[in-house]
C-alpha cells in the first residue's frame, strides 16, 4: 500500500527558478526513506508541501486516506503558560478526552441506569484500554527518559525552552501520538549519543513511514532502507542506506562520464567522416552529401549530453608542526565544580604525540569545558593540566565568533593571519567563500559557515594538536565531507569532541567516555568501543544478578572450588580480551593493507567465539 506518491511536482520562490522541477517518488506503508541533496536543494520545502503548510505550483501530492502524518521542525504554538508537561500530556488529549466523558457518565448512572448510557459507557471503557489509556503516563516517562526530558524540564514553561529543547519535546509529543507517518527535517540536531541511539531503536521498531532528511551519516545507515536524491529539482531513488547511496551514486557518475566520453569520441570520428564524405560528394558523387547530413544530425543529438561534473572535494592541507617530546598534554588530578554541580572529579590522563582521541558523553556532562581548561580558557579547582614545551595548539570552538562582526571574510583573514591578499583568497576560495562571498560581513554568516571560515584560519599556522568541538556540527553532509579531506592528511595530535558517530569512527583511534564526571578511556575506535562497553554492561548485569539470588537464596557458601575456578576463567578472559585489542591496534597499524586486514579478522574470528563461549561458562558458575 502506497502511503505517499508526489507526481511531477514543480515549485518556485524565484521567478523562473524552480527548486522542485518535475519531482516523483512514492513511498510504501511502514518504509524508512532517506531525504539526501544539498542544502537548498528543497528538502525542507518538500516536507512543508507534503503537510500542507506549502502550496505547490503544479504536480500532485496524495496521502493515503486516514494517516496522519506529522512534521519534526514545526514547533505548533501552545496556549500561553503551558509546561513542558502539558505539551507531553497534548498527545493523549483524546484519552484524556475520553476519561472526561467516562466520568461524566459516571455520575449521570447514579440517578440514571438507561441501556444507552450504559453502552456507550462500555464502549468508551474499550476504546481507553484499548488506546493504551491505562499505560500513558508510563509511555510519557519512557518517551521523555529516552529524548533526555528530565522532571525538571517537564515542570517548566515550553517558552521558556531553548530551540533544541523545544524540537525534543516536540519530536517526543509526535512520538506519543502514534503518528502513522513521520517526517523527521535533522531529527538529531540538538540529541546528544545517548537520545539518538534511543530515537534510532525507537525508528527500527516504529511500524509506521518515515521520511527523515539528516545530515548524520551514522544515522542514515543504521535507519533508513532507501534514499531520495533531490538533484536539480528532480528525484533520484536509491534503493539502499547512506552507505549504498555513496557507493552507488559514484557509480552512475563514473558510467555518465564514460558515456559522455565515449560519445565525445564517436563525435570526432562522424565529424571527420561527414567532412571526407562532403569532400568526395563535391569530386562527383552527390549522393555522399546526403549521408554526411546524416551523420551530421547524429553529432548534433549526441552533442546535446553534457559532461558529468562531480562536486569539488576540499584541496587544502593543514600546516603541521612536527612533534618531539613524550607527552603532548597531561591532565594531573583535574576537578571543576560550578557552585554545587561537579562535573570532574580527580580526572588523570596522558596524551602523546600523534593520538586521535574523540571526547564523548551525553550534554551537559562537561565535554567543552574540559576542553576550555585544556585552552586555558577556565582554571580547574584541583590539580594541573600541562602541555609539552614542543606543542602549538590550534582550536575550534563550538560557537565561533570573530573580534569584528563588521569585517569581510577577506579583511578578518588580512587582519587575524596577517597573509597577503592573494593568499587570502586561495584559502578562502578552497573552503568555498568564492567570488562576491568574500565580502560577506562574518558577522552575517551562518554557524556552517562561521566554522568553514575559522578552520580556514587555523589550517594557516603551524600545530601539531589540534583541538575541535562539535566540528560537524552547523554542516551538510558535502562539507562534513570537505572537513575529513582536510583532516585525513593531519597526522599530528587531534582531540575532538562530537556526537558525529561517522566521524567519529572515521577519526578517533581512543575513546575518552565521560560520563558522572570521570573519563572511561578506551585505546580504539568507536565501534569496539561501543562492543566492549556491551559486554561490561552484560558483566554488570550477570554480576547483579549473582548478588541478588545469593542474598535471596540465602544458602552456604560456594565450594572454594568453584571460586577457584571463576577466578581462572576471569583470567583467560581477560587475556583473550587484550589479544583481541592488540588485533585491534594491528588493524590501525595496518589500515592500508587489506591482505593484512583479512589475515587479522581470520585471526580475530576464533577468539570471539572462544570469549563468547567462556562468558557463557562464567555465567553459568555464577548461576
Amino acid at each position: 500500500m502506497i502511503d505517499i506518491s508526489v507526481n511531477s511536482l514543480v515549485k518556485s520562490f524565484e521567478l523562473g527558478k524552480n527548486i522542485l522541477d518535475g519531482l516523483s517518488f512514492t513511498i510504501d506503508s511502514g518504509e524508512r526513506v532517506g531525504i539526501l541533496g544539498h542544502n537548498g536543494c528543497g528538502k525542507t520545502t518538500l516536507f512543508r508541501i507534503l503537510t500542507g503548510e506549502l502550496p505547490c505550483d503544479e504536480g500532485e501530492v496524495m496521502i493515503a486516506p486516514s494517516k496522519r502524518i506529522g512534521l519534526i521542525s514545526q514547533i505548533p504554538v501552545y496556549p500561553e503558560g503551558w509546561t513542558t508537561e502539558d505539551v507531553l500530556k497534548d498527545a493523549h488529549r483524546r484519552l484524556y478526552a475520553i476519561s472526561d466523558r467516562m466520568d461524566e457518565l459516571t455520575l449521570m448512572m447514579e440517578t440514571d441506569q438507561s441501556p444507552a448510557l450504559l453502552r456507550e459507557y462500555d464502549r468508551l471503557s474499550d476504546d481507553f484500554r484499548r488506546l493504551g489509556g491505562y499505560e500513558m503516563e508510563a509511555e510519557r516517562n519512557r518517551v521523555a527518559n529516552g529524548l533526555d526530558i528530565p522532571a525538571a524540564m517537564r515542570s517548566q514553561p515550553f517558552d521558556s525552552l531553548s530551540g533544541g529543547e523545544k524540537t525534543r519535546v516536540n519530536l517526543a509529543r509526535l512520538i506519543l501520538e502514534d503518528t502513522d507517518i513521520l517526517l523527521l527535517d535533522e531529527p538529531t540536531n540538538h540529541l546528544d549519543l545517548h537520545a539518538t541511539e534511543w530515537l534510532e531503536d525507537y525508528l527500527l521498531r516504529f511500524k509506521g513511514t518515515v521520511l527523515a532528511i539528516s545530515h548524520d551519516r551514522y544515522f542514515l545507515d543504521k535507519v533508513v532502507q532507501r534514499s531520495i536524491e533531490i538533484n536539480e529539482g528532480k528525484a533520484e531513488l536509491y534503493s539502499g542506506n547512506y552507505s549504498f547511496y555513496v557507493q552507488e551514486r559514484q557509480r552512475r557518475f563514473d558510467e555518465k562520464l564514460k558515456k559522455y566520453e565515449k560519445d565525445q569520441a564517436k563525435i570526432e570520428q562522424l565529424t571527420r567522416a561527414a567532412e571526407q564524405m562532403h569532400l568526395w560528394a563535391f569530386m562527383g558523387n552527390d549522393k555522399l552529401h546526403k549521408r554526411a547530413f546524416s551523420m551530421e544530425k547524429r553529432i548534433e543529438k549526441l552533442q546535446k549530453s553534457e559532461k558529468p561534473t562531480e562536486q569539488k572535494k576540499l584541496n587544502v592541507k593543514f600546516k603541521q608542526r612536527e612533534f618531539n617530546g613524550d607527552e603532548a598534554l597531561v591532565i594531573e588530578d583535574v576537578s571543576k565544580s560550578f557552585g554545587e554541580r561537579r562535573l570532574f572529579d580527580s580526572l588523570s590522563l596522558s596524551v602523546t604525540g600523534g593520538e586521535r582521541i574523540a571526547l564523548i558523553g551525553d550534554n551537559g556532562t562537561g565535554k567543552s569545558t574540559l576542553l576550555k581548561l585544556i585552552m586555558g580558557q577556565e582554571a580547574p579547582d584541583t590539580g594541573y593540566l600541562y602541555r609539552g614545551p614542543a606543542v602549538r595548539t590550534a582550536y575550534l570552538p563550538q560557537i565561533v565568533t570573530f573580534s569584528v562582526d563588521s569585517r569581510s571574510a577577506l579583511d578578518t583573514m588580512l587582519y587575524d593571519c596577517r597573509c597577503q591578499p592573494q593568499e587570502a583568497r586561495d584559502r578562502l576560495a578552497a573552503f568555498g567563500f568564492r567570488g562576491e562571498d568574500v565580502f560577506t560581513p562574518v558577522g552575517a554568516l551562518s554557524g556552517g559557515e562561521r566554522s568553514r571560515l575559522r578552520l580556514c584560519m587555523l589550517m594557516g599556522g603551524d600545530i601539531n594538536l589540534l583541538i575541535l568541538d562539535e566540528p560537524t556540527n552547523h554542516l551538510d553532509i558535502a562539507s562534513r565531507e570537505w572537513m575529513e579531506d582536510a583532516l585525513s592528511d593531519y597526522e599530528q595530535t587531534l582531540l575532538f569532541v562530537s556526537h558525529d558517530r561517522y566521524f567519529i569512527e572515521k577519526f578517533a583511534t581512543r575513546i575518552w567516555s565521560l560520563e558522572n564526571g570521570q573519563i572511561t578511556d578506551y585505546r580504539g575506535g568507536y565501534r569496539d568501543f561501543c562492543q566492549w562497553r556491551e559486554r561490561q554492561a552484560v558483566f554488570t548485569q550477570n554480576e547483579k544478578a549473582r548478588e541478588k539470588k545469593e542474598k535471596k537464596d540465602n544458602k552456604k557458601e560456594r565450594p572454594a572450588n568453584n571460586d577457584r575456578a571463576i577466578a581462572k576463567l576471569e583470567k583467560e578472559i581477560a587475556r583473550l580480551e587484550e589479544k583481541l585489542r592488540q588485533l585491534d591496534d594491528q588493524a590501525e597499524e595496518n589500515a592500508a593493507d587489506y591482505q593484512k586486514l583479512m589475515e587479522i579478522e581470520e585471526q580475530r574470528g576464533p577468539l570471539d567465539e572462544e570469549l563468547l563461549g567462556l562468558y557463557e561458562k562464567w555465567e553459568e558458575l555464577n548461576g
